[in-house]
């Protein structure tokens, strides 16, 4: 196993235009034996929001000899209630102690009241939801004193008084607060079918220059009461091949974006996750950088 880097002389923390894995803990310490050629590691951030201990150190362990990003699940950014204090102050402190190359969170709500729903949970797509989100990504960004990423979310229900598509929405937000576009191709390929739409096309008009990263992931085919498809964002097996095809064409198109593999439950051992990161990596070298493209 090779030395740990002092923490001083942590390897530089921009993630790259390349494939990452979300972090296990059972996964840790083979990674740090045999140090595997991966792009990043993303954890989620509530996993790591005790101030010390086992987690932390293996986190450190990792982070002194790879990039890292971190990903927000439970901010309720769609929510109606005020953003919890407490849980960004917490934030704020993780951003700092690990320096991460990138931190988004989603778009969706799961708090009501003082109840926590362990669910990313859709919201309509109307003004008075827009300027409620705007709202809170703008008190994230000046807390945190950095950028957010905002997911597009898997949803499988549509709400009678949105009045603007999901595009149109995530654009808006962008451009009231600053924030950057966690592209979820999976979530994508899940919503699109379930609402009887074109993947191919939301793709084509998804603001892509707005991108910060894109998340690869796995879904369950189920049906809906009709009989017709109904896809579940699961993230507890391998990336489909229609998404697998949707990202190579984003990737042709504009070119390489850090790339992230989630795989959160029926977690497999770690040779299976990594053969994903390396198809997506095989990918993304035979593309031009994002940011090169955009600027031509």
């Amino acid at each position: 196993m090779a030395a740990p880097l002092p923490s001083s002389n942590r390897i530089h923390h921009t993630v790259p235009a390349r494939a990452g894995a979300g972090l296990k803990g059972e996964h840790i310490p083979l990674i740090l034996d045999e140090l595997p050629d991966v792009g990043f590691f993303e954890v989620h951030a509530e996993n790591y929001m005790g101030d010390g201990g086992a987690p932390h150190r293996a986190l450190e362990a990792v982070r002194e000899q790879y990039p890292l990003s971190l990903h927000g699940v439970g901010l309720s950014i769609g929510g109606e209630n005020p953003l919890d204090r407490d849980h960004l102050m917490r934030l704020k402190v993780l951003n700092e102690r690990y320096e991460p190359g990138l931190f988004s969170e989603h778009l969706a709500w799961s708090t009501h009241d003082t109840i926590y729903f362990n669910d990313l949970l859709p919201v309509p797509y109307d003004a008075e939801t827009l300027q409620r989100v705007c709202d809170h990504i703008d008190d994230v960004q000046d807390v945190i004193g950095r950028q957010m990423l905002l997911e597009n979310p898997s949803t499988y229900v549509a709400f009678e008084r949105s009045t603007m598509g999901e595009i149109e929405f995530l654009t808006e937000i962008v451009r009231k607060t600053g924030c950057g576009l966690l592209l979820d191709v999976n979530n994508v390929y899940v919503s699109c079918t379930n609402h009887r739409q074109d993947p191919i096309d939301y793709l084509a008009a998804f603001p892509m220059d707005k991108v910060g990263e894109i998340h690869l992931g796995g879904h369950a085919p189920d049906e809906d009461d009709e009989g017709r498809p109904l896809l579940i964002d699961a993230h507890d097996r391998e990336v489909d091949v229609a998404v697998w095809a949707l990202y190579e064409s984003v990737i042709g198109r504009c070119g390489a974006f850090p790339t992230l593999v989630e795989w959160d439950n029926d977690v497999p051992a770690w040779p299976v996750l990594y053969s994903q990161v390396q198809a997506a990596d095989t990918i993304l070298t035979q593309a031009v950088p994002a940011d090169l493209k955009h600027a031509s």
